[in-house]
């Protein structure tokens, strides 16, 4: 039997079919990536889920940006709660059914309210950190320290933000993601989303310093450049129920 087709790369949202559960904000998002062979973080993905190509390449991301105004269904915000700082470290996924995904190793987050609430709900491996985010002009910084109890470690990434672009292939393959692949309760479920397309400018690191990825068991990656590094200045998202990752989505 011929496995299904994986299903295109495209910056375009399909329809929700699912149940809106909560929508929000993502601002002020730099994207930093490493390419690496697929088979160095084949271990990392939840059961029927393996990593995502493109020309032969698999992606780690290292993604710190601002959550703001998250709310239930389409309601308000949540007071205070809804609107923090996020760094998550993560993989790019497709599924038995084509399904493509994103897989977090790591969110760490300056809301202790958000992690425990994140983990308790489907297992997310959220952490509880000390975060900031200052912009000098067009110069964003972002900082992140893990608290106790877990590992001690820090991230510092500093960017300068340049002119609006046209994304290319590889901004699509990164952020045209329309759910999430997470491992619970012996369940591999995936989580939809939709959002309009990302607006891109061209971003270049000015300094990093990060452990949060050898945290996850990473070590080596940002002792070199990066291969692809972008900004943007946001989107609005909802997300839907999550569902079995081994059904395939309605049509």
């Amino acid at each position: 039997m011929d496995a299904p087709a994986v299903e295109p790369v495209s910056p375009d949202a399909p329809a929700m079919t699912r149940t809106v559960v909560m929508s929000q904000r993502w601002c002020d998002v730099t994207f930093v990536h490493w390419a690496v062979d697929p088979d160095e973080v084949a271990d990392r993905m939840p059961s029927g889920v393996r990593p995502d190509v493109l020309d032969g390449r698999t992606y780690v991301g290292l993604i710190p940006f601002r959550m703001v105004g998250a709310g239930f269904g389409h309601g308000p915000a949540v007071p205070w709660l809804g609107t923090f700082l996020e760094t998550n470290v993560r993989l790019y996924s497709v599924d038995a059914t084509g399904r493509r995904g994103i897989v977090f190793l790591s969110l760490d987050t300056d809301r202790a309210a958000v992690v425990a609430g994140a983990r308790a709900a489907l297992g997310l491996p959220y952490r509880w950190a000390q975060m900031r985010h200052r912009r000098e002009g067009d110069v964003h910084t972002y900082d992140a320290r893990l608290r106790a109890p877990g590992p001690r470690a820090s991230s510092h990434v500093v960017v300068r933000v340049g002119a609006a672009r046209q994304p290319t292939e590889l901004d699509h393959f990164l952020s045209g993601r329309w759910g999430l692949h997470t491992r619970w309760w012996g369940r591999t479920l995936h989580v939809p989303n939709r959002h309009e397309p990302w607006p891109v400018r061209d971003a270049e690191v000015i300094d990093l310093d990060d452990e949060l990825m050898r945290s996850v068991g990473l070590p080596d990656l940002a002792s070199r450049p990066p291969d692809h590094v972008a900004y943007s200045p946001g989107v609005r998202t909802e997300f839907g129920l999550p569902g079995d990752a081994r059904r395939p989505r309605r049509p």
